[in-house]
């Protein structure tokens, strides 16, 4: 007899809740208790947003049934009210505990049109592109994806866009070429955040070449079947599931091929407590909480945390024999 086990990033299509199911009447119950009415009304200009994108014609895009989940998607209600997005988080603003994750309304005031996409650095030749021709110029899938933040919450959703190594053969690197160093927006005169001067603003991420090119590695433009909104990281933004959430750089303007790693913007407020690997391990604790388990948006339970987030067999080969490399923290 033939017995399956089921890899730790599978579900079955049953599983796989689209989304007008999942948006019902229990998965509003389950996140009325920690999102404010008025929470929502960022949320439904968000979504009205996304509606008039000119490259709105290309979604949904169709699901790639290769990347699959375990858990339920989390309500899109849910995921669009609780971000990360230090850009849009300025604490004089607010004063309730966990302020810094209701960002969507501030987020909707930054410009996503005209957006250009610089590629520079150690490649055959530099050149800037249009967002919209950028996004036209690749094949567009949906992908669900697991999510989980150093702060050890998680969640799952549905992005859309296509494969970084698609965007690293666009660019043409030469093969000095070590590392992508990606960089966002500056505009404090709409971010306020980026206006508290003892943050390294912009906004800086890096992947080794490796990492680029592993199939995971996601440049996002889309989500829920619908162009992404700006509290996500419109209009692009990556998604590497296998580590933590703030290695996922968001509203991109900027890709430079090096041949020197690059240092975070986490990296640059605290490099003892952010590393440049950022792998998620729940065996490697944060300098100040444990990773053993997560807080699943939507959900009242903890679960257990899996090593990778669960991607091992796709990225472990990364990492083999890296001595000396501080790989999960």
């Amino acid at each position: 007899m033939l017995i399956k086990n089921p890899k730790g990033w599978e579900l079955p299509e049953r599983l796989a809740t689209p989304e007008y199911i999942f948006m019902n009447r229990r998965a509003f119950i389950a996140g009325a208790g920690s999102i404010a009415a008025s929470s929502l009304l960022p949320f439904a200009a968000a979504m009205a947003a996304a509606s008039e994108d000119p490259t709105a014609d290309l979604y949904p895009a169709k699901r790639n049934g290769k990347y699959k989940l375990k858990r339920d998607i989390t309500p899109e209600d849910i995921n669009a009210t609780y971000n990360n997005f230090y850009e849009f988080y300025a604490p004089s603003l607010f004063a309730l505990p966990g302020a810094e994750k209701r960002i969507a309304e501030a987020a909707q005031k930054l410009p996503i049109r005209p957006w250009e996409v610089k590629i520079d650095g150690l490649v055959e030749k530099p050149f800037t592109i249009g967002i919209d021709e950028l996004i036209r110029k690749m094949t567009l899938e949906e992908r669900l994806y697991r999510h989980r933040c150093v702060e050890a919450w998680s969640m799952t959703v549905p992005w859309s866009g296509f494969p970084m190594s698609e965007l690293v053969k666009l660019a043409q690197p030469l093969s000095s070429a070590k590392y992508v160093r990606m960089e966002t927006f500056f505009m404090p005169k709409v971010a306020p955040g980026q206006k508290t001067k003892s943050y390294p603003w912009p906004y800086v991420e890096g992947l080794t070449m490796a990492e680029a090119n592993n199939e995971l590695t996601f440049m996002v433009t889309g989500a829920y079947g619908k162009p992404m909104a700006k509290q996500f990281g419109a209009p692009l933004r990556l998604a590497v599931p296998w580590k933590y959430g703030f290695k996922h750089i968001k509203s991109i303007v900027r890709f430079e091929f090096t041949d020197k790693r690059p240092k975070s913007f986490w990296q640059g407020l605290s490099d003892a407590e952010y590393g440049f690997w950022a792998n998620v391990n729940p065996q490697v604790s944060h300098p100040r909480w444990s990773q053993a388990t997560e807080r699943v948006l939507g959900e009242s339970s903890r679960i257990p945390t899996q090593i990778y987030n669960g991607y091992g067999e796709w990225v472990a080969h990364l990492y083999k024999d890296m001595k000396g490399e501080k790989l999960f923290m």
